[in-house]
């Protein structure tokens, strides 16, 4: 092997900018957004958020209905499907298909509230 190898560190360009603000002696702002625009941005803000709560109350409804839902129907313990209780197989193939539709409804709903 001949000579020593240089080490290059490799970072992405938000990286480089956030550590150009830290290395910087003044204050970084963020841009000031003309008066319409900054209408917009507080409505588009505004109207992400709620989506974005409607789904995490979907999320928690989700998560924490599916033990509720176990307590108040133990006859769910009983039933079997191939020699499998259906309890297991909705805690298997339930929540993660569930979850990816809601991601899936978020980002659309995100996007169309930008379009508009």
């Amino acid at each position: 092997m001949s000579g020593a190898r240089q080490r290059v560190a490799v970072t992405s360009p938000q990286t480089r900018v956030a550590h150009a603000r830290r290395t910087l002696r003044r204050r970084w702002r963020a841009p000031r957004l003309e008066p319409g625009e900054q209408l917009r941005a507080r409505d588009l803000h505004r109207a992400q958020r709620r989506r974005g709560a409607v789904t995490l109350l979907l999320l928690c409804a989700l998560v924490f209905g599916l033990p509720l839902v176990f307590a108040a129907a133990p006859v769910l313990d009983e039933l079997r499907v191939a020699g499998v209780p259906v309890s297991w197989l909705m805690l298997v193939l339930l929540p993660f298909p569930a979850m990816a539709a809601l991601a899936f409804w978020q980002l659309r709903g995100a996007e169309r509230v930008e379009e508009r």
